[in-house]
């Protein structure tokens, strides 16, 4: 840890100085692009940040040690008449609660050096004596529009009493291909320090470059974990939008028979826990179904182009675009 420049390093980041005292941390982080579909934990993110104030304090000194940058592309923009070149970096916010002071990360997939770039969150996260690490994200799954946004997650006792009715008693099943900056999960819970997690299910035949739906059902879970007001989980944005994906599939037979279905095990598989394990392995989309969504997911998979420094970017489409595709 050194001082240069009014800045202070601390690992891999450089801290702005003067460096803030904060009190009762807790760290509340996004993934993208792996687990950010709909935005939906940019968009939480940066809500939180407008309403605590949030200032930047630090980012990556050196981002193209763990960035490929054909990949996450660095951006040229015109700001007040004058060219400013920006790089995709992580990012650090920080902000004062009445109880609890936050820090906010807005976190990228790595492309090299994985285990060294999780062991600078954690070393930051230590730094700064965090007490509780939340991650937020989205993913799609065989989930309907026409349900409520299913959200799951790891919690500690007190936090699943207080989000009693708002996630799944399930939790996730997901078993596949994961992010390597799970490995910071993995750490904090060797040092005993609260690492949980909140995942927003997403339909996969519906795809929206904003998904306010699934960040205002995401909000309302942070909002009871937190004691944060409940007016940040504003949902009008996300039933306009719903709303207009059903006027969009309504003459849509096709579509109509996949909604169908995606409800039919929605409802048997969220609604009610199973009487038995026998049950819940008997449960199954038809062949249709699973296949269509298997091909949606392959071209899911790889990452479209990322954009630059965009941790407080505000896109210009209201409404996000809504793509929907049959097998």
């Amino acid at each position: 840890m050194f001082c240069q420049d009014g800045l202070m390093r601390i690992g891999e980041f450089e801290i702005r100085e003067p460096v803030p005292e904060l009190r009762n941390v807790r760290a509340i982080a996004m993934l993208r692009p792996w687990v950010d579909v709909g935005r939906v934990g940019t968009l939480v993110l940066n809500r939180l940040e407008r309403h605590l104030g949030a200032q930047e304090l630090g980012r990556l000194a050196k981002p193209g040690k763990f960035f490929d940058y054909t990949r996450y592309r660095p951006r040229m923009r015109t700001v007040q008449g004058r060219r400013v070149f920006s790089t995709p970096n992580t990012i650090v916010h920080y902000a004062h609660g009445d109880d609890h002071d936050y820090l906010f990360l807005h976190i990228r997939e790595p492309h090299a050096f994985g285990e060294d770039y999780c062991d600078a969150i954690v070393n930051l996260l230590q730094h700064f004596g965090v007490s509780e690490y939340c991650r937020i994200g989205g993913m799609y799954d065989s989930v309907p529009h026409t349900r409520p946004v299913l959200i799951t997650g790891s919690l500690t006792r007190e936090q699943e009493r207080r989000a009693t009715g708002l996630i799944s008693s399930r939790g996730s099943t997901y078993q596949g291909p994961t992010s390597i900056v799970n490995l910071v999960h993995e750490s904090l819970i060797q040092q005993e320090m609260p690492s949980v997690s909140l995942m927003a299910h997403l339909p996969q035949y519906v795809q929206l470059d904003e998904d306010h739906m699934g960040a205002a059902r995401l909000m309302n879970v942070l909002c009871s974990m937190y004691d944060l007001p409940e007016s940040l989980a504003d949902e009008s944005r996300g039933e306009q939008q719903y709303s207009e994906i059903n006027r969009a599939v309504r003459n849509n037979s096709e579509v109509r028979a996949l909604i169908q279905q995606l409800e039919t095990y929605y409802d048997r598989t969220y609604s009610a826990p199973p009487e038995s394990e026998e049950e819940e392995e008997a449960i199954s989309l038809a062949p249709g179904v699973e296949q269509f969504l298997y091909e949606v997911g392959g071209r899911l998979e790889e990452p479209s182009e990322e954009e630059g420094d965009d941790s407080t970017t505000t896109r210009t489409s209201t409404r996000g675009t809504t793509t929907t595709r049959l097998c």
